[in-house]
């Protein structure tokens, strides 16, 4: 009470020199007297009664004030604390409430102004065809084939200058044309499927429909000045993990304080099926009569008396169309920012089955435009918000560790012969494509010459890698099972083989695959705000590559950068790289990446459903008979993906040709992984929840959870459930609260889990006996079991209070509170204890 009275009455006659007692009293501080509290309160904002009895005696100037005293200003500086934070906080959503308001207006206008746009033509339109139709009966069959012949001979424009004058004329129309696309009509612009409207949203994104090559458009805010926005978009490669490089070849200043600049920028394929692009581009940044900053960029096509870029070997000459940004000034500070990409990939130079890559709109605003916007947001946020460096490492420099990673990936698939990449011929069958690099100095990023003083015998790198089509997968959750459960593809002695020949001594090649995996811990690094991005420290425990090796009762550490699990989020490339690297984890340490990239072949929003594991068990034949479940009606259509492996591996010279096959071999034996665990969360050729109802075993399991339950705690666990095992099967697996089942054993392990128990504990059912009850309870949790395990063996249930669980990744997990009861079978004998877990939630 002390406290809230002062807290109200500190507005009104205290301010920081004060605090008020029971009495009613001031206590008055001398300047000197709050510089020593001030001190503590940075140090420690909540001190314990010891804390401040000891800071009295250290500081001589406190001796004359009560230890009640000191206690009341903490109060009324933790309160004015609290208050300030909260005013900060409150004006900051509303002048992102004014700003986005202001942009949702604009939108509105740009709307009205395209739906104008639209009915005009559609007028048009109808005018026209009335018209060919009367044409068309007075017509004769010679006049009807030449004026065919005619629409279909394209338009032929004369070459343009590329002088600086002409360069002037080209910037100028560039930027009338960027600005029409970006608040005017242009392009139609449709919404982006999945989008979540708010002021905590990305922003507004917009795809093309019906428009020359691709295009998607995004309006957003950030908390960065104009300029600084701009600086960061023009850094390119920075932020766009598929740009290989952007070289300013010219800058040319304008009368108008702007600069015309001409780039050459090359993008990686983003998979060994397809070909590298480049493009040739002039940029030009110039200041509008709003003062607002735009940077806009097109190719150059078809020019004549300037500079030019022949055809480069291995890239297909690619065309951005009129794009940029338009950056304006918010009131309060930050930019209203509006990005549009348009491109024509030239997908014809690809096989048809991944044109989509090339030609969806949706991909494009993913990789390209989002990721903009996305790094805008992290940069601001990090200015904004200086925690403390995880792993004692400032953000830029775990946004490095990543870019190096994604990087040296792109490198792998792509294999440029420019940074040394040479290939391998095959052994009879060309389904993994070996490459070698025999100066990988630049690709690793280090001197490969000595190490510690010694010589290296690891001079060259390897690659094998391979791509294969997927049928009606979901990405995320196969890059998710990909990343959780690295036993079910990867080779623990491969692992060790790859972290021994990193640090650049003599290694041997690993033997046959050890029947024992060692267990992985996922260490958390960083991530982005919307979790699309996790930069991650896998540890494996106890690996080794042969008997005789010390790395075989050791650890080893793997950096691992993980992307695109959002399930609901369409058009997302997922991608899991990693590479070995030191336990000192230093900055600049070599880095060989290795990975999955699946990227969807379909504009549409996949009609699988994202959490279909209740099945997994059974499908990969750890138990059961193999029958499959599916949580969600698919629809007839099949989505496609294209998946992408890529592993390097550093090898003595002269043992290339050995290395080579172990490397196909490993290769190969990942892609039978692959297509067993990617039929294991395909869906039934019939499709639905109702095609398969998964094995008796778990209808019978299901009817006994639900029938003991109503016997312990006399009411439903299931409100609307059916007659039927399978109706009841179904129902439990869509219940919102966690339920799990546990052995009765000295060490419990979980045996079933329905969507929300997966889902809490993030895991599938593959690895579900895996985890030990004990292993998911804290201190306080395992305590509360213990107390309440006897009633529950004797009256049968017991209601336990909330707290926090641990999920099989390491997050904390509250709950309100959970039930425990024991599950009979038919003979009424103990069969298992089944928990549920009410109202939970990461933490």
């Amino acid at each position: 009470m002390m406290s809230i009275m002062s807290c109200k009455d500190g507005g009104k006659g205290a301010n920081a020199n004060t605090a008020i007692l029971d009495n009613g009293k001031y206590v008055r501080y001398t300047p000197e007297q709050v510089e020593a509290l001030e001190r503590l309160y940075h140090d420690c904002p909540k001190p314990s009664s010891i804390r401040r009895q000891q800071l009295i005696r250290e500081c001589p100037i406190l001796s004359n004030i009560e230890p009640k005293q000191i206690k009341v200003w903490f109060q009324n500086r933790r309160c004015r604390e609290k208050q300030r934070k909260e005013a900060s906080r409150l004006q900051s959503v509303n002048r992102k409430l004014t700003a986005m308001n202001k942009l949702l207006m604009e939108e509105n206008d740009r709307l009205q102004k395209q739906v104008s746009h639209l009915v005009y033509e559609n007028g048009c339109f109808r005018t026209h065809t009335q018209n060919v139709t009367v044409a068309t009966k007075d017509t004769s069959c010679e006049s009807v084939v030449t004026s065919g012949q005619r629409r279909l001979t394209p338009t032929q424009h004369p070459p343009r200058d590329a002088s600086p004058a002409g360069l002037l004329s080209i910037a100028e129309e560039t930027l009338t044309e960027f600005l029409s696309k970006a608040t005017g009509t242009a392009v139609e612009w449709v919404q982006m499927p999945g989008m979540k409207p708010g002021p905590d949203s990305i922003g507004i994104v917009a795809i093309s429909h019906g428009c020359t090559g691709v295009a998607a458009r995004a309006c957003g805010l950030v908390s960065l000045e104009p300029t600084r926005v701009a600086e960061i978009l023009k850094d390119r490669p920075s932020w766009f993990r598929d740009c290989r490089a952007v070289d300013i070849l010219d800058v040319l200043p304008t009368a108008n304080g702007g600069t015309i600049e001409l780039l050459y920028m090359q993008l990686y394929a983003p998979t060994t099926l397809a070909t590298a692009r480049d493009f040739w581009l002039l940029r030009y940044t110039s200041v509008t009569e709003d003062g607002s900053l735009v940077v806009c960029e097109r190719s150059l096509t078809n020019t004549q008396n300037g500079p030019s870029i022949p055809a480069v070997p291995n890239f297909v000459r690619a065309e951005m169309l009129p794009s940029g940004y338009l950056i304006r000034p918010c009131e309060g500070g930050g930019s209203i920012i509006h990005i549009v990409d348009h491109m024509n990939f030239e997908a014809w130079s690809i096989p048809e089955v991944l044109r989509p890559l090339y030609e969806s709109p949706t991909v494009l605003a993913q990789k390209t435009t989002m990721m903009a916007l996305r790094q805008l947001r992290q940069i601001a946020q990090e200015a904004s918000q200086p925690g403390t460096p995880n792993w004692g490492r400032r953000p830029a420099a775990l946004r490095a560790l990543s870019q190096r990673l994604s990087r040296g990936f792109n490198e792998a698939v792509n294999g440029f012969s420019d940074e040394g990449w040479s290939m391998m011929g095959t052994d009879g069958m060309d389904d993994v494509t070996i490459l070698v690099n025999s100066s990988p100095e630049k690709l690793m990023g280090l001197n490969l010459s000595f190490s510690n003083g010694y010589p290296s015998v690891s001079t060259a790198v390897m690659c094998a890698k391979a791509s294969m089509l997927l049928q009606n997968v979901p990405p995320a959750l196969l890059l998710r099972f990909l990343r959780e459960h690295r036993s079910e593809w990867a080779d623990n002695n491969v692992d060790a083989y790859s972290a021994s020949a990193i640090k650049l001594g003599p290694c041997s090649l690993p033997g046959s695959r050890g029947g024992n995996f060692g267990g992985q811990v996922i260490l958390p690094l960083a991530h982005t705000i919307e979790h699309e991005e996790l930069l991650e420290v896998i540890k494996l425990e106890g690996v080794g590559n042969c008997p005789e090796d010390a790395l075989m009762a050791r650890d080893m550490f793997l950096l691992q950068l993980c992307s695109g699990m959002d399930e609901n989020a369409v058009g997302m490339c997922s991608e899991l790289i990693f590479a070995p690297i030191d336990a000192s984890f230093a900055e600049d340490a070599p880095l060989l990446p290795s990975g999955f990239r699946i990227i969807p072949l379909e504009s549409g929003k996949e009609a699988s459903s994202p959490n279909r594991t209740l099945d997994l068990a059974s499908a990969l034949e750890v138990r059961g008979s193999g029958n499959k479940v599916s949580d969600r009606d698919v629809g007839s259509g099949t989505a496609r993906s294209v998946m992408t492996i890529a592993f390097e591996f550093a090898f003595e010279t002269h043992m290339q040709e050995n290395v080579a096959a172990m490397a196909r071999h490993y290769v190969r034996s990942i892609i039978t992984s692959v297509q067993r665990v990617a039929l294991a969360l395909s869906p039934s050729p019939n499709g639905g929840f109702n095609a398969q109802l998964g094995t008796p075993e778990a209808q019978t399991l299901a009817r006994w959870i639900c029938n003991s339950y109503r016997c312990y705690l006399g009411v439903e666990l299931l409100k609307a459930a059916g007659q039927g095992s399978e109706s009841i099967l179904k129902s439990m697996w869509h219940h919102s609260d966690a339920i799990l089942c546990c052995s009765m054993k000295a060490l419990p392990v979980f045996t079933f889990a329905n969507q929300a128990g997966l889902d809490m504990l993030e895991t599938t059912l593959v690895a579900l006996q895996d985890i030990s009850l004990e292993k998911i309870l804290d201190e306080n949790g395992r305590k509360s079991l213990c107390n309440e395990f006897p009633q529950i063996m004797q009256q049968g249930f017991a209601c336990l209070q909330g707290g926090i669980c641990v999920s099989s990744m390491g997050r904390p997990v509250s709950y309100d509170r959970a039930v425990a009861w024991k599950v009979l079978n038919d003979e009424e004998n103990a069969h298992c204890i089944c928990f549920m877990f009410i109202n939970w939630s990461f933490v």
